[in-house]
């Protein structure tokens, strides 16, 4: 059975719901993670999304994080939070599908070098280092998908001499993707494009979107299991094109036989 599996990071899923639902019904993925839903879960819209023909795993706070797994089926085992206890923050869930895991994340911003958000990310990203070890363990097809707030190296920037090692292309944090990449996982995209540039996010200020000035952050890892799987890995600009629209692009992967 194939599989079409997205991530992206909505920026106010009250905002952007009816983005969604139209790009849902364009696309038609059978998993779609969001980040940054920016919802409590009181408030989360269950019953649109379920006319849609979407079940959602959704772990929210009113303002800032919040994500989720919508889905064609329901998921199993499904976990929204760390296994060892929150953190209060929501910024992470996980479902099975026909035995592939996917994990979805809303990894730290860490706003700059000098806040104290910034350890916090790195020690976050540890963290998610042990849960993905454990996680292959049980499901050694897994994708580990989301806004990892980590442009993985200087061809995902579109200017590096500009941002230099600044936060989001910082040496620690490329450190702590690679340390994930060395459990058995593989960034998708670049694997499907290799020296191609693309973006996934572009800033409102300075028009960074018509400018094309932006940054590939959103990305879809895949287990070595799964890598042979794969048939394609799309960035679908269109959808940062609309009218106000997240800052992120959606990311999808086309899986086959999985």
């Amino acid at each position: 059975m194939s599989m079409k599996v997205a991530s992206w990071n909505v920026n106010s899923l009250k905002v952007r719901l009816p983005q969604v639902l139209e790009w849902l019904q364009e696309k038609s993925p059978d998993v779609l993670c969001l980040q940054e839903t920016k919802l409590s879960d009181e408030k989360f819209p269950v019953a649109e999304l379920a006319e849609a023909g979407y079940h959602a795993l959704y772990h929210g706070q009113p303002t800032y994080n919040g994500v989720a797994i919508l889905s064609r089926s329901v998921p199993e085992d499904g976990r929204c939070d760390w296994p060892d206890g929150s953190d209060g923050q929501a910024r992470l869930c996980a479902g099975t599908f026909a035995g592939t895991r996917v994990v979805n994340v809303y990894v730290p911003n860490g706003q700059s070098l000098e806040s104290d958000k910034y350890p916090y990310k790195l020690q976050w990203l540890e963290r998610l280092r042990a849960l993905i070890a454990k996680e292959l363990q049980q499901w050694p097809r897994l994708l580990l998908v989301g806004d990892f707030n980590i442009a993985p190296d200087d061809r995902d920037v579109y200017d590096p001499v500009a941002w230099g090692e600044e936060v989001l292309c910082s040496p620690p944090e490329r450190a702590a993707l690679t340390a994930l990449l060395n459990l058995g996982l593989q960034d998708s995209w670049r694997h499907q494009h290799g020296d191609l540039q693309e973006w996934s996010w572009w800033d409102y200020r300075a028009a960074g979107f018509r400018r094309n000035r932006g940054l590939r952050i959103d990305l879809i890892l895949a287990s070595n299991a799964l890598m042979t799987k794969v048939q394609d890995v799309v960035i679908d600009r269109n959808a940062r094109a609309a009218e106000r629209p997240s800052d992120h692009a959606p990311v999808l992967i086309q899986l086959e036989e999985v």
